[in-house]
């Protein structure tokens, strides 16, 4: 995801997005990418998963306050209802995000 498509995908839809916020350089974020691919599976489509590059959207960074990564933020009806930082597993990951859905 973009700066440039964000808006578009939080505010213009019904569906929770949950995304998750890390950097090419971050190895617990490199660690849970398989992870949260197989959460994508397991979620979608009641639910849609994004990413956001926080060394190349690092307005998007700044406007969510991110300050560890891997972060997990949950968006719901335009707002963020919920966010966790830290990597997590497939199970953890979707447990968390239909707990706060």
């Amino acid at each position: 995801m973009t700066a440039a498509n964000f808006d578009k995908h939080v505010r213009r839809s019904d569906i929770p997005l949950l995304v998750d916020f890390w950097a090419a350089w971050c190895g617990p974020c490199r660690m849970m990418a398989p992870a949260f691919a197989q959460a994508a599976g397991l979620l979608e489509p009641t639910m849609r998963l994004g990413k956001i590059d926080t060394e190349a959207q690092t307005d998007l960074s700044e406007q969510f306050q991110i300050r560890s990564i891997p972060t997990l933020i949950l968006f719901k009806d335009g707002r963020e209802v919920a966010r966790q930082a830290g990597a997590m597993t497939t199970q953890d990951i979707v447990r968390w995000a239909k707990s706060h859905a």
